[in-house]
Order: structure tokens, then sequence, then C-alpha cells
């Protein structure tokens, strides 16, 4: 396995561009992909490119801000200071792969963007404590975390379908989270992760290949300003406002208040906007003043440049899967080869392949679910099992996929190609064990 993944690394470093140069690749492939094998022209290629382009600004937004708000509660002192005690429980490189594996397995299946945050978070502390453990592993095993997502509580797919008024509605019905969810094939294959992806993970250790973290990226210490610096009786009335205690716990009690309406209201629905909204005002209150939580907010924005820039291409990209008709041709051709055995295996190769390309558990839905249910209903096989095998083929190709690890990497202060060799082969074992799954039940 070490041998295996020192050879995975070392191609990624060698080959893996920026992911901003791999997301312009992906769209001279697709625009190719397109004029080859559809009856789209070239103007029309173009035209569904920029059609596309800005689709995705809202959830562009979203992830920006999931990004900075998960970086500002982490770097509170209070939030810091629990992540360095759950850090101390790891005492050798081995135990700390292991533990922040299995702390992002957990996170993630809680919610996807709360787990994408607080597993390279937490492996930031761990990198600070244990010493000799590669960090670009430690990173991967974070992010490795994030493969059980669309298997666990904020699943687009399963939520969707089990929501009134979901445009497949007509088609299939409300299908239940028990039917999803908390399935006895889906909850195989989530234990089933939970078990191998951390065995995995420390094998791919290596002790004579190990590469440190720069003392550089951990330091997350940030300058004082002016009015920090005076003493109470020398502020300004404004420097005083900055630094008030007072107006920081008003502004998160009442943040607060909205999030147990919400919670009473919905239940543990966590959506992006509630993680978002949870993250913004517990980082007020911890921070206590407004001022060392508008420092922390300056540290984090520093990290969001590359969202910022490769979202609208990757929606470019899927402007182009979806108008052109290349997303629906890759679905109908593996329902044509499929039986009612081997269907949910084949949509779950499919929706994983188009996940590459549009890599939206939401829009990918939208684009499958019509074909792939009507076929799912031809040759006898569930609703629920088919709706799930597009949401683990949309999650697991995301081990390959630099869009998801944006984040990760931006609060890592590593490039794709750091961790992707590792991913590698975690995007193999899972393949192998969410098909077992789906063919057993």
């Amino acid at each position: 396995m070490k041998a295996l993944t020192n050879v995975s690394t070392k191609l990624m470093q060698r080959f893996l561009p920026d992911p901003f140069l791999f997301v312009i690749i992906l769209t001279f492939v697709v625009f190719i992909l397109g004029l080859l094998l559809t009856p789209s022209n070239p103007i029309e290629m173009v035209s569904y490119w920029g059609g596309g382009f800005w689709d995705l600004l809202s959830f562009a937004m979203q992830m920006v801000l999931i990004l900075v708000t998960g970086y500002v509660l982490a770097s509170s002192p209070l939030f810091k200071s629990l992540l360095q005690r759950l850090a101390l429980l790891a005492k050798t490189p081995g135990q700390a792969i292991v533990i922040v594996t299995l702390v992002a397995l957990l996170a993630s299946w809680i919610n996807w963007g709360f787990g994408l945050v607080i597993g390279a978070l937490f492996a930031k502390e761990l990198a600070k404590i244990v010493k000799k453990v590669d960090y670009r592993l430690l990173i991967a095993s974070a992010y490795s975390g994030f493969i059980v997502w669309h298997g666990g509580l904020a699943g687009s797919v399963p939520l969707t379908i089990a929501t009134s008024g979901h445009f497949a509605e007509d088609m299939i019905g409300i299908i239940s989270t028990n039917d999803t969810i908390f399935a006895p094939f889906n909850l195989f294959i989530v234990a089933a992760l939970f078990v191998s992806v951390p065995i995995l993970n420390r094998l791919m250790m290596d002790r004579n290949n190990v590469v440190e973290v720069d003392p550089k990226l951990l330091d997350d210490s940030v300058e004082k300003t002016a009015g920090e610096l005076k003493s109470k009786e020398e502020r300004t009335p404004a420097e005083k406002m900055e630094n008030s205690v007072v107006l920081s716990m008003i502004t998160g009690i009442l943040g607060l208040c909205f999030i147990v309406y919400y919670l009473v209201n919905n239940g543990f629905d966590l959506n992006l906007n509630i993680v978002n909204f949870i993250f913004l005002f517990l980082g007020i209150l911890f921070h206590m003043t407004p001022r060392n939580f508008l420092n922390s907010v300056t540290n984090a924005v520093k990290n969001a440049g590359g969202i910022i820039v490769q979202f609208p291409f990757y929606a470019g990209i899927m402007g182009m899967m979806v108008s052109s008709g290349l997303a629906v041709m890759f679905s109908e051709w593996f329902v044509s080869i499929s039986t009612e055995v081997t269907f949910p295996l084949f949509a779950f190769i499919s929706a994983g392949i188009v996940n590459f390309f549009v890599p939206s558990g939401g829009g990918q839905w939208a684009v499958q679910a019509p074909i792939m249910l009507s076929a799912g209903a031809e040759l006898g096989v569930s609703s629920a099992r088919t709706a799930m095998a597009v949401a683990w083929g949309d999650a697991w190709t995301n081990m390959i996929q630099p869009f998801w690890a944006l984040p990760a990497l931006a609060i890592a202060g590593l490039n794709a190609r750091d961790i992707m060799g590792f991913c590698l082969w975690v995007l193999f074992l899972s393949g192998a064990v969410i098909g077992i799954g789906l063919l057993l039940f």
C-alpha cells in the first residue's frame, strides 16, 4: 500500500495541474465532447457555456461563507481549545490519521458543509501536536470523510424526494428517509466506509516518506489593530464600540434565538444556510468583541479566492453538459446495458461520471432523475434504491474532483496535487464498498 501510494502521489505531483487549470481543461474537454457526440455546433456550445456561467452564483457565495464562517468559528479561543483537547487523544501519527478520518466521517454524515470545514481545521490542530505526521495524508484523510455525505442526514437527493412538491413527485411520490438514508443497504454502506476508510488511510502512512507541515501554515495569529493596543481610556468612541463585549453578546444571542426557533420548527434539518448562520453567530459570540471577529474574518477571506474564481467555470461546464444533452447521453448508455440486478451499480457508476463534470448534487439529480427513475421502474428496481445509487455516485468521484476539496485545501494551505494521490485510493476502495452494498441488498 505504501509503495502504491508513493507512485500515485508522485504522479499527481507531476501531472495534476492547479485546480483552476483543471477546470479550464475540463471546460475544453466538455466543449469538444459536445461537438463530437451531440448535434450542437460551436456557437451553441459557447452559448450553453456562457448561459450557465452564473447559475451557481448563490451556491458559490454559500461555499465562501461556509469556509469563512467555519474558519472564524474554529479560530475563536473557545473552539480552538476544544479542537486542541480533542487532538490530544492522538499520541502517534497513525492515531492522528485514524482520528481525523473518523471525525471527518461523522461530521460529514451529519452535514457535508460542517464536515468539510471541521475535518480540515481539526487536521491542522493535530499537525500542531503530533510530530512527524505526514501533513498531506492528514489533510487527505480529513477530506476522505466527505465520501459519506450523500448517504447522511444532509444528503440532497434523499431529502429532496422526501419533501412534498419535489419535481419528480408525480413519478415516484414522496419517499421517506426510512427507505433511503436509514434503509439497511445504505446503513451497511455507511458503516463499511466508517470501518474501511480509516484503515486504508492508516495503511497509506509511510514513516520513511513524511512531508511535515510548514510551520507558517499553522500560524493563525492575527495582528492587533491600533485600537486594540490602546488602553480603554485612550480609545475613541468608535474604537470602544469595536472592542465592546456587550455588542457582540447582544448580536450573538439574537442569532442564537433564531437558531433555537429554527430547530424547534424544522428539527435537525441542517441545510447550508442554517449551518452558515450557526457558524457565523457562534463565531461572533466566541470572539467576544466585534474587532476580534472582524480580524478573524479578514484572515479567513484570504483563503476564499479559489472558490470565487472557479465555481463560475464549473457552472459553465454544467450548462454545456445539460443543455447539449451530454449528461443524458451518458446516463442512457449505462441504462441500455443494465439488468434488474446490475442497474443500481450502473446507475452509481454513471452518476460518478456525470458528477465529474456536474459537481452539484441537486443539479445532477435534476438531470439524471427522469432517465434513471423511469428505467429503474421498467426493470423493477425501487425508486429509493435508484435515487440512492445516483446519490452515492455523486459522492464517489468527489474523491478525485478538486471542486469540493477547495475549502479544505484553502484552510490547509495545500494544493490539490498534494492530496489527490492519497484520495485516488479512497476512490477505489469506496467504489468497491458502495458497489457491493448496492448489489448485495
